[in-house]
């Protein structure tokens, strides 16, 4: 058995000390994301005076919200590299150096060049590492029980909550001393999780050294080909653009989030008309449809916590303390402490009697109706502002929100999708549940847009009835859902089952 500690051994919390090396290279990687992710945008839209960028707000938000969305998006090809090509050990290894060079070229003071070189490393270094360090914490539990290995990926999974917390140092950082300073402080955290990956690697006992189905010769050719290929064409098409002037941030993050809506929607369809699909499959594929649209709505609006309401905790929040001027960062950090707190109360909840008789879609409308209602709470904080500032209570109030819905959605989205995949095609749908994500957010990044032009009271308000609705129509229609699910006349499940 991969992960049964030898009497003696050195373990983690009672586990494999494998796993204390992927939790502290997880714990630093996600230290390095949600530090960029907390001063991100308000570097790009910070004065020349302020070695900021000077971006218009909506272009500024718009490219955030692309960055999050290619995040989750090459999750997908990264997984699938790991699996043909590197094996996931070297693809993890490949993923933090690669993170670790976009952090320290986003610290060079170079210009706009060195933040787009920056961020697009990032983004590739996290498709090789996100999806692959998760299924070598599952593989140290080979033939063990669930409850040993759910109870790893619970510990796993606190290295991620401590490594959210990044903003309050390197916020501090960016904000205080030098926004390079802080990208470097990102660099520094990653460089750490890179050493102790690399010095902490003899303990995983071969888990991931060899991909699961490797490429034959003929495959790498063709793959060699189409990749050479499709770089190429890349490339002609940037320099033409660039050639009349249109290759700019705008055109760059509406190409991608045409690439994030059409690549799930051609692929979910292409699922409905395949022949590998049963009938009975098909249906429950239908149902999943409507929760993978729920879930974008979701995402559109959650992860619009570090652009809009970042630049609204800036611009109207009253963050200062005995004199003192909180970092606008720290506000991000609001979200993660709420959740480390009430994550035992929910999944506690979903376990009494009442909770296994909520059904999944329940929980996803609940989602959208809690997140549809923190946007009305920030439009009432909006208006009370009113070219002012309001109280930080107003934040917490909206953040406390939001986490209920994560709480209720996150958790279960990963066991309905794989309840309700095709056979064959079960594995690569665990890719398409992320892909939701990264749909919500390249849309949420372009709908920030019109935060400018409608003003923050409308725009909240009409996002958050447009969420609430939405939640109310999944409500609507839970029966309908139930019965494809297959679940109409089945006991109520908990969807974590």
């Amino acid at each position: 058995m991969a992960g049964a500690p030898v009497r003696g051994e050195r373990t983690f919390f009672g586990h494999p000390w494998g796993l204390a090396t992927l939790f502290f290279t997880e714990m630093w990687e996600r230290f390095s994301f949600y530090g960029l992710r907390g001063i991100l945008v308000l570097f790009l839209i910070a004065p020349p005076a302020e070695s900021g960028l000077d971006m218009a707000e909506g272009t500024a938000k718009a490219l955030l919200g692309v960055y999050m969305s290619m995040v989750y998006f090459v999750a997908l090809p990264g997984g699938w590299i790991a699996d043909r090509i590197l094996g996931a050990r070297r693809a993890v290894l490949w993923g933090c150096v690669v993170i670790m060079l976009g952090h320290v070229s986003m610290a060079v003071p170079g210009g706009a060049g060195f933040v787009y070189l920056g961020l697009l490393l990032i983004i590739l270094g996290t498709g090789l590492l996100k999806p692959n360090i998760s299924s070598m914490v599952g593989k140290l539990y080979e033939g063990q029980t669930d409850a040993r290995r759910d109870a790893g990926f619970s510990i796993f999974y606190m290295g991620i909550n401590i490594g959210s917390l990044a903003p309050f140092l390197v916020g501090w950082l960016g904000e205080k001393v030098n926004w390079h300073a802080g990208f470097g402080a990102a660099a520094v955290g990653m460089a750490i999780g890179l050493l102790q990956y690399v010095l902490g690697s003899r303990h995983l006992r071969g888990v991931g050294d060899v991909p699961g189905h490797r490429l034959t010769p003929d495959e790498r050719r063709t793959l060699v080909r189409y990749v050479a290929g499709g770089l190429a064409l890349t490339a002609v098409v940037a320099a033409v653009l660039a050639g009349i002037g249109e290759l700019t941030v705008d055109a760059v993050t509406v190409a991608l989030t045409v690439l994030a809506l059409v690549v799930p929607a051609v692929y979910l369809g292409y699922l409905l008309h395949s022949h590998e699909v049963t009938e009975d499959e098909r249906v429950r594929l239908r149902a999943y449809v409507w929760l993978f649209l729920g879930a974008a709505v979701f995402w559109m609006i959650y992860d619009q916590a570090p652009g809009p309401l970042n630049v609204f905790a800036d611009e109207h929040v009253d963050l200062n303390f005995f004199g003192w001027r909180m970092p606008t960062s720290w506000t991000q950090n609001i979200n993660p402490i709420l959740i480390i707190c009430f994550a035992a109360v929910f999944a506690w909840l979903w376990t009494t009697r009442f909770g296994r008789r909520v059904s999944t879609p329940q929980k996803f409308a609940f989602a959208l109706v809690m997140v549809g209602l923190s946007f009305v709470v920030m439009s009432m904080a909006a208006a009370a502002a009113d070219g002012g500032r309001v109280s930080i209570a107003w934040l917490v109030a909206v953040y406390l929100l939001q986490v209920f819905g994560e709480l209720s959605l996150s958790p279960v989205g990963l066991s309905v999708t794989t309840r309700l995949a095709p056979h064959a095609f079960a594995g690569q749908m665990m890719g398409v549940w992320f892909l939701a994500t990264a749909a919500g957010d390249a849309v949420g990044g372009q709908v920030a847009r019109l935060e400018d032009a409608w003003g923050d009271v409308r725009y909240f308000l009409t996002l958050g009835a447009f969420t609430i609705v939405a939640g109310a129509a999944m409500f609507a229609f839970v029966r309908s859902l139930r019965r494809l699910m297959g679940e109409e006349h089945a006991p109520p499940t908990t969807g974590a089952a």
